[in-house]
Parts: C-alpha cells; structure tokens; sequence
C-alpha cells in the first residue's frame, strides 16, 4: 500500500466500495455469458434450469452473507452488521421464493424458514435474555447451508428431469462459474480484510486518544498514523491537548495565586476582629459585639473555603500522578474500615464488606483516599444501629465497587450536581458540621484518574455509589 498514506480516508473508502462490486460484477457478467450461450442452444427447456441455478447460488451467497453479518454483530453490536443481515434474510427468501415452482421443494423451503426464524431469534434475543454464543450461531448456519445444498440438489434433480443433456452442459458451466465466483468472492473478503484492517487502525489511535484526553492524560503525543485527513485529525488532537494542558496549568497557577492572595488579607482581618473582640479598641456595645461574632464567623468560613479550594486543587494536581501496583482491594477496604472504627463505632453502625480477595492494578494511597471519603460520608449520613454494605465483584471487564448506606440518601434536585466542586445537598446529617462540598468531587477525580467512572444508582433508601473501573482486574 505504498504512497497510500497520501490518499484520503474518503478517497480509499470509495475504492473499496468501487473495487469490490467491480469485481463481483466481472464474475457476474462472465456468468451471464455462459448462461446466455446454453439459453441458445435450448432456451425453452435450459431458461427454467438456469434461472433456478441461479436462485440457488443467490441463496447460498445471500445466506454466506447473513452468517458474516451475524457473526460480526454477535462481536460488535453494531445496528449496521444487524441491518446488513435483515437485507440479506429478506433477498435470500426472495431467491427461495422464485424457486417454489420447483417440484417437491415446499418441506425443503418450509425447513429453511423454520432454519432462518430460529437464526434471527438467537440473534436479536433481548439484554435480559443473555448474548448467543458464537457455537449456536455456527452450528444454527451449519444446519441451514446443509438445507442449502438439499435445495441445490432438489433444483439440480428437477432440471435432470426436465432436460438431461441441457443438465450436462450445465453443470460444466455451473461448475467453472462456482469457481470463478469463489476466488472472486474471496479476492473480495480478501481486499475488504486489508483496507479494514489499515483503516481501523487511525480509528482506534483517535478513539484511543479522545479517551485520554477525556481522562486527563496529557503527557503523551497525540500522532494518528494513515489517509492523509486522519493523519492531520491526529494533529489536530494534539493541538488540542497541548492547549487543554496550558489551560489546566492556568487554571491551577491562578487557583494558587489567588488562593493565597487572600489568605493574607484574610488572616488580617480575622487579627482585627480578634483584638475588637478581646477589646483592645475599647469596651464595645452589645451591637458591636454581635456586628464583631458575625465577622468573626464569616472570616472562619471563608478561610475554610479557601482551604478546601486549596485541597481540591492540590488533589486534582495529584490526580494525574499515579503509582500503580497490584493491589487486593478488600485488604484495603478492611484497612479503611480499622481506621474509621471510632466513627462507626459511636453510631453503633454494621460495616460488612463482601469476602474475597479481589486483585487491582491501582494506586492504593489516591483509592484509599477515594474510598476513605465514600465510607466516612456513609458514615455521617447513617442513621444509629444502622448498615455500610461494601461490596466488590469481578468480572471479564474489570472491577465494581459498591457502596451503600441506609440514610436519608440523595435528594432529586441534588443528583445531577453531587460530584460538583463546592455543592452541598440537600440532605444533611442533624447536628453535624456543614461540609465543605469538595469531598466527592476529589473522589471523583481520582476515579477518572484510573480510568474508572464513579456513579450514584437510584435505589433508595440510602445513598448507592457504583465504582467501576474498566480492564484493571487481575486474576490471582
């Protein structure tokens, strides 16, 4: 494929296009001479024979694609692949239709819908229900090219009863012409494999990119190998990340600045308020005094929000440097419960966590402090002598992490803004101190940090958070 590299994306996906059906339709016109020589020599007895072969190779080629398109949207779940087996299903009843004036072809034809019906039910079974396994599939399309081939021969024995020596000549051309169709259709599979195959590769580099871009990954060059438009996408990405990374570090340097810009003045002003209060001005009246603790209270707050502004920029810098080991996730979570036993010790609180060692490549100190701030908010918000179900499963795309509470839970209004930065729900515990609001926004960052997605599930009553983390298991 030299020199494609300067060709378009949309420029080789027209080639294919073109190539392949240009390719099909010389094996069809090659076909259609042949046929058209035997119709001389009988056309009253070889124009039924041939136009019967035919729909018999059209239901073995349609049905050839209805297994291709099948197994590829058993893989990929793709509405495409699925449609492309439909148009196949309905053109392949159209080819066994056309034959129905066959004698004694009605069972073969009623077998092979029967065949079909079963095929696409497998196919389109719903989610409850479960994929169908790739052997089903197969062993489903074995059953129908064996009906296939019992129809052929119904045609070919039809056509030996109609006219025998119009059926010699036949099946020589019929012969060549499967041939000839074979290698077509595997030169076909063969060019549409290779131009798949280059082009999926610049698809899956930007796929790959958009995903780290989107998960804060900004310290590896974004190039995209391939067509010439691709390759100036991939440029484009990259331009993309280097501006995403300058604008990260603005915010990050102006955060600092401005965070301690107004600790100064802050802490001045709470010295002031202080030496008012202790009456170092002079005795102050029961307004002033009231005017002096308003002040007062309101310097506190808002040096703890500059605190927290503080924290969360400082863990959102600390995202993005992981240290990853494998590491058992129920050893950690048990670590986590040892160290919070006074907190849910005092609420007389059940904290179970699912048994099982469960393997993890993860930076064990920035999950622990994810899951730390999730087991200590499920804590808070439950109710005395109440449960913290932790509960960790396995599977074939990663791990999931739940974790629930039987508080108050989350109110509607506060479910889409719950991860904010700085945002306070609704619900609060009674009596406890107002949080800062920054706590799930640092869990979520570390979250997305591993690749993972933090979710809040709607089953009341409590809160239930969802931690998945997508390929980071490992067998043990």
């Amino acid at each position: 494929m030299f020199g494609l590299h300067r060709i378009s994306f949309r420029h080789l996906l027209a080639v294919g296009f073109l190539l392949i059906p240009a390719l099909l339709a010389a094996v069809s016109v090659n076909g259609l001479y042949t046929l058209e020589r035997l119709l001389a020599e009988s056309r009253q007895g070889a124009e039924q024979a041939v136009a019967d072969t035919l729909n018999a190779q059209r239901l073995a080629e349609r049905t050839v694609s209805m297994e291709r398109a099948a197994r590829q949207y058993l893989v990929l779940n793709d509405q495409t692949l699925l449609q492309r087996f439909n148009t196949a299903a309905k053109e392949a009843g159209e080819a066994l239709g056309a034959l129905g004036s066959t004698p004694g072809l009605e069972p073969l034809g009623q077998a092979w819908r029967t065949q079909l019906q079963g095929i696409t039910e497998q196919i389109g079974r719903p989610a409850g229900a479960g994929p169908a396994s790739a052997q089903d599939l197969a062993d489903a399309f074995r059953d129908l090219h064996g009906t296939n081939v019992r129809i052929a021969e119904k045609v070919q024995q039809a056509g030996e009863a109609r006219n025998h020596v119009l059926l010699e000549q036949l099946e020589t051309a019929r012969y060549r012409l499967g041939q000839q169709v074979t290698v077509a259709i595997a030169l076909a599979a063969l060019l549409a494999s290779a131009l798949a195959i280059w082009l999926a590769r610049p698809i899956r580099r930007m796929e790959a990119a958009i995903v780290a871009l989107g998960e804060n990954r900004m310290g590896q060059a974004i190039e995209i190998p391939g067509p010439a438009d691709m390759r100036l996408l991939g440029q484009r990405l990259d331009w993309l990340r280097l501006r995403l990374s300058e604008l990260d570090e603005d915010k990050a340097r102006f955060l600092r600045h401005v965070s301690h810009e107004l600790k100064t003045p802050l802490a001045a002003l709470r010295e002031g308020v202080a030496l008012l209060e202790e009456g170092v001005a002079g005795t102050m009246s029961e307004a002033q005094r009231e005017v002096t603790r308003i002040l007062s209270q309101n310097t506190v707050a808002l040096q703890e929000q500059i605190e927290a502004l503080l924290s969360f920029n400082a863990a959102a810098f600390e995202a993005r440097r992981l240290s990853r080991k494998t590491t058992d996730l129920c050893a950690l979570i048990d670590k986590l419960k040892e160290e919070q036993r006074l907190q849910w010790q005092a609420r007389r609180l059940n904290v179970t966590i699912s048994p099982g060692p469960v393997m993890a490549l993860v930076d064990p100190d920035k999950l622990g402090i994810a899951l730390g701030n999730l087991l200590s908010n499920a804590i808070r918000f439950s109710p005395m002598d109440g449960t913290v179900r932790i509960d960790l499963s396995r599977s074939a795309n990663g791990v999931c992490i739940d974790i629930q509470d039987a508080g108050p839970g989350v109110a509607a209004a506060d479910r889409g803004r719950i991860f904010e930065p700085f945002y306070r729900g609704e619900h609060q515990p009674e009596g406890a101190v107002r949080g800062t609001g920054i706590g799930l926004s640092i869990v979520q960052e570390y979250i997305a940090a591993h690749g993972g997605r933090i979710v809040l599930l709607d089953d009341a009553p409590g809160a239930h958070f969802r931690i998945e983390f997508s390929h980071a298991s490992e067998d043990r």
